[in-house]
């Protein structure tokens, strides 16, 4: 492009890396599908800095690619390869502001990570729930910009709803502070929540008001072998009536996964001694302490048991169990990695209709793939599901397994679509569903999101190419009402 850069690097307190090998991690996704080129990295100190950094963008028409920890995982972080774009990054933006025990709120910097966040409550007595596998390293910037979910959106929501207020930098780069820390403000359209789930599209956020959540006294979980995800279900139903809000997490395994798990995690044990075609794992938090959570599971397995809903179950009887256990499920994603390419579903459904969703789709993609394998686990309890397709046991080449990714999405999405669901639950469009989610969205839906970005970013430098299309790529096909 041949820009000049010297009068940027004046504008903000910061770093500006320009270096092919001190800029080359910031190129490649965390699942290393895509890799871009860029002008630089700005990493600016301060909020200001941020600001400064993008009305120089808006000046000389330079696009702004923001990113945080670059843990994403649909290349919405990831510069284009035509090289003209700045990544920003929010690395150096690692204060925590303030802590509020009593009104029950955090206020920290985009920068700051999941963990730090987590640590920062726990000193104080509270509770940060937001819980995803990468929460060593990425950032609460990115999880607000993406509306990150995890483990325990059943009882506290995804990050959206864990966020009472915002400091945003505008396209223009005007800073917009938005930090209130208030459950209650009925004054006019809810800024904070276009820029959350935005991608980085509309803005750049900078800090966050975060709800904290007393601290649980114990948590127990138990491991429960299910005969099928409509037992599952039926599990759920009765563990929200018996357990109403101590029920954190609630999460669905297929025996695949955990074949997966055992074969390439050497600490993996089997709880269990018979093997199931389905487990769940089921999180209690109690604020009565130890014996009132394992009395309140045993209390639940019992009747699950007599009912049918279940066949056995193995329930955590120190710290360590407890951490077993769950790495049961935190180990399937990276084992199914370990076994080779995986084409990769996050999907979200209405949670009685997950049931018949498998039924049905397990039977089509054995009609028209015979042979590949299905890792399917996930959130039941609010719905999202990591519908995901590995090769045969036996293997088959990579590039003809590769070869059937776009049928065999169409075919899921497809399925998805009829059931009333979302192609996309929790890991965003970046640039892998953005096309995708076009076919699937209203022409209305499409064109209020584009006027949106239009009217916050008329000049289309905020993450261009990520989310959603241009006015030419609304489907025709789709319906006013859908």
């Amino acid at each position: 492009m041949g820009l000049d850069l010297t009068d940027l690097r004046a504008t903000f307190a910061g770093r500006l890396l320009e270096d092919a090998d001190a800029v080359a991690p910031f190129l490649t996704d965390w699942r290393r599908k895509w890799t871009g080129r860029a002008l630089a990295v700005a990493q600016p100190d301060t909020a200001e800095g941020v600001a400064a950094v993008l009305r120089w963008c808006h000046a000389h028409r330079v696009a702004v690619v923001p990113q945080g920890g670059n843990t994403g995982l649909s290349g919405g972080a990831t510069p284009a390869v035509e090289g003209r774009s700045l990544v920003l990054s929010t690395a150096r933006l690692q204060r925590i502001r303030a802590l509020d025990p009593v009104g029950q709120t955090i206020t920290v910097e985009a920068g700051v990570t999941l963990q730090q966040v987590q640590d920062a409550a726990r000193d104080a007595g509270r509770l940060f729930p937001l819980s995803l596998a990468a929460q060593g390293t990425c950032t609460i910037g990115g999880n607000l910009a993406t509306n990150a979910g995890g483990v325990q959106v059943l009882r506290y929501g995804n990050a959206r709803e864990l966020c009472l207020g915002l400091e945003v930098v505008t396209a223009e780069g005007e800073l917009w502070n938005g930090l209130r820390p208030l459950r209650k403000d009925n004054t006019g359209y809810a800024l904070r929540d276009l820029y959350i789930g935005s991608e980085g599209t509309l803005g750049v956020i900078t800090a966050a008001v975060l709800k904290l959540f007393p601290l649980p006294a114990a948590q127990g979980v138990a491991f429960v072998a299910v005969p099928s995800p409509a037992a599952a279900l039926a599990l759920l139903s009765l563990a929200q009536q018996r357990l109403a809000a101590d029920l954190t997490a609630f999460e669905l395994i297929s025996e695949t996964c955990l074949q997966l798990v055992e074969k390439h995690v050497d600490a993996a044990r089997r709880p269990l001694a018979e093997p199931s075609p389905w487990y769940v794992l089921l999180e209690v938090s109690s604020a009565q302490g130890e014996s009132a959570a394992a009395e309140a599971i045993e209390a639940l397995l019992e009747v699950a048991l007599e009912a049918g809903h279940a066949s056995d179950a193995a329930l955590s009887a120190s710290v360590a169990q407890f951490r077993s256990l769950w790495a049961l499920r935190e180990d399937i994603s990276e084992s199914q990695g370990a076994e080779g390419p995986t084409i990769k579903h996050d999907i979200a459904l209405p949670i009685t209709r997950i049931p018949d969703f498998i039924d049905r789709t397990d039977a089509a993609l054995a009609r028209h793939f015979p042979g590949l394998r299905l890792v399917v686990f996930g959130h039941l309890g609010d719905g999202n599901l990591h519908y995901n397709v590995s090769p045969p046991a036996g293997g088959m080449a990579k590039a003809d397994f590769l070869a059937l990714e776009a049928p065999i999405n169409r075919l899921v999405h497809d399925a998805v679509d009829a059931a009333g669901g979302s192609i996309s639950a929790e890991h965003g469009l970046g640039v892998l569903r953005r096309d995708e989610a076009a076919r699937y969205k209203s022409a209305v839906e499409q064109r209020l999101m584009l006027a949106v970005k239009q009217a916050l970013d008329p000049l289309n430098l905020m993450n261009p190419g990520k989310l959603l299309g241009t006015p030419d790529t609304i489907s025709p096909h789709t319906t006013e009402t859908r």
